[in-house]
């Protein structure tokens, strides 16, 4: 066996100035695999624990002690001959990462003095311009603990309006108008949709173009658009409903409101299953229709011991099909949707199904 002089490099710096990472088999595929140009990146505030984000997905970086020391070494010599092996460094820890949802709360924060309204438009000529800062998208970008897919995503779902590199949050109303006007669902004239709202409601063109994406797909010469039902249907409902966060409404009531607001044309397609994470059910004393009342899963907080408070504040049990669409965003699939599960909550079984209480701290 050959030997060598083991030194301790004389120009180390301090103790710790290496990382090593273990990359996850997912990660190390992508790396292995990738022929062109590769982008990884370490998103973080100094209040923030760092995640690494490539392009579709977000992990944790957390530190893991190590019980034996790593030393990182390199020959004296560039060419590395010689017959010494210098230490560079001692290493106690590596970075682990996980894969974990992406942290897009924020995203509201950004965007709060953004909403439009309806009925806020006066205001919003004489003092919204010059009031506001504009969000950009990169500003989103290097803010946002997400990458590129994760970021993108959100935007579709939030129905974040892009205009000139800026962003906007927009509500149901603009959609109310698009659904007024009598065209084939499966096929609908961009052109005779987008063109009164241009003419009748300052409405561009692009706007409108935008919209009609977030609910189904135009096609690549911007004159069809194959309108998705569920996903129109679905935030009329919303917009309903959102009215009734401290004043529930009868079952019945609601969806007779939900039905006169989309039309004959899709009250066939309207049910409460599409808005699940986003309502309570109750009974009354004074009707015998189930109550309702708006609670929407996104605004709960995102760490996973507020978001557990919030709920056993709210109900002290919850049946396990209805607390699970609370607690999705915040897991990254089942097995860590059960794991949140089992650390923050008791299970009890009874005649009535599986429910879920406040575990006892």
């Amino acid at each position: 066996m050959p030997e060598v002089e083991i030194m301790f490099s004389p120009e180390r710096g301090p103790l710790g100035s290496f990382r090593l990472m273990e990359l996850p088999p997912d990660l190390c595929k992508l790396i292995e695999s990738s022929t062109g140009e590769l982008k990884l990146a370490i998103k973080g505030g100094t209040d923030d624990d760092a995640v690494l984000c490539t392009s579709e997905r977000t992990y944790n970086i957390r530190s893991v002690v190590l019980s034996n020391s790593i030393l990182v070494i390199s020959p004296p010599d560039a060419d590395g001959t010689g017959d010494q092996v210098v230490i560079q460094d001692s290493l106690n820890e590596l970075l682990e990462l996980v894969p974990t949802v992406p942290r897009l709360h924020r995203l509201n924060t950004l965007l709060k003095e953004h909403e439009w309204e309806e009925g806020h438009e006066e205001e919003e000529e004489n003092f919204g311009a010059a009031k506001r800062k504009r969000i950009t998208v990169d500003q989103a970008r290097a803010e946002l603990q997400a990458s590129e897919q994760e970021l993108a995503q959100a935007l579709r779902e939030k129905h974040i309006l892009i205009l000139d590199g800026r962003s906007y949050l927009i509500l149901e109303l603009l959609l109310m108008h698009l659904v007024s006007l009598s065209q084939p669902h499966d096929a609908a004239s961009v052109q005779e949709l987008s063109q009164p709202l241009e003419d009748e409601h300052e409405v561009k063109r692009e706007v409108t173009l935008q919209v009609m994406r977030w609910f189904g797909q135009v096609d690549a010469e911007n004159v069809s658009w194959n309108v998705d039902v569920e996903k129109l249907v679905r935030q009329v409902g919303l917009g309903v409903l959102r009215q009734h966060k401290n004043d529930p409404v009868p079952e019945d009531e609601f969806m007779a409101k939900w039905n006169a607001a989309v039309g004959d044309t899709f009250a066939s397609s309207t049910s409460l299953q599409l808005l699940t994470g986003n309502y309570l059910c109750a009974s009354s004393p004074f009707c015998s229709s189930t109550m309702l009342s708006y609670f929407p899963c996104a605004g709960l907080p995102v760490d996973p011991v507020a978001r557990f408070s919030d709920l056993f504040l709210t109900r002290p049990r919850w049946k396990a099909e209805d607390i699970v669409p609370y607690l999705s965003d915040i897991a990254v699939d089942s097995k860590d949707l059960d794991k949140l599960l089992l650390r923050y909550a008791r299970a009890l079984t009874d005649k009535d199904g599986l429910w879920y209480t406040a575990r006892a701290r």
